[in-house]
């Protein structure tokens, strides 16, 4: 399941994967995968009305989406499963507001025999300051 792909052509792959989607993966359409490979992967996103709370930040349970389904997208840059969630954890430090342009960079700490360590980083674009922080632990060991 993983792809050797790099850069604009990994881009293309996981976008393609997402505009098949009808599940889940639906609710990262509006999200622009910019680049990636070789355990990495960088997305872009506008917040748009369907990203926000009611006081018009991003929500929360939408950045830990974006934490989960880009470090995923990092993790399949590699020859390797996409994984299982075991652990994921976010920290938040800056709200993004309604408008505003995010950046998001995801990369794997570490692959094991059985588990995936990857690190996820949302930051405004404007200036770069971080909105969230988070890292995801994946089951990788599955038999196809």
């Amino acid at each position: 399941m993983g792809t050797r792909k790099k850069g604009l052509d990994f881009a293309k792959h996981i976008s393609e994967i997402i505009a098949k989607s009808t599940g889940f993966e639906n609710h990262m359409k509006k999200v622009k995968i910019i680049g990636g490979g070789d355990g990495t992967c960088q997305a872009e996103l506008k917040v748009e009305a369907d990203h926000v709370n009611p006081y018009n930040g991003l929500h929360g349970g939408y950045i830990v989406t974006l934490v989960d389904m880009v470090t995923t997208y990092a993790l399949m840059s590699k020859p390797c499963h996409p994984g299982v969630s075991v652990d994921i954890n976010v920290n938040y430090l800056n709200a993004a507001r309604l408008g505003d342009e995010v950046r998001i960079e995801a990369n794997i700490s570490k692959i094991g025999k059985y588990l995936a360590f990857i690190e996820c980083t949302l930051r405004h674009k404007k200036d770069d300051s971080v909105i969230a922080k988070g890292t995801h632990m994946k089951y990788v060991n599955i038999k196809d």
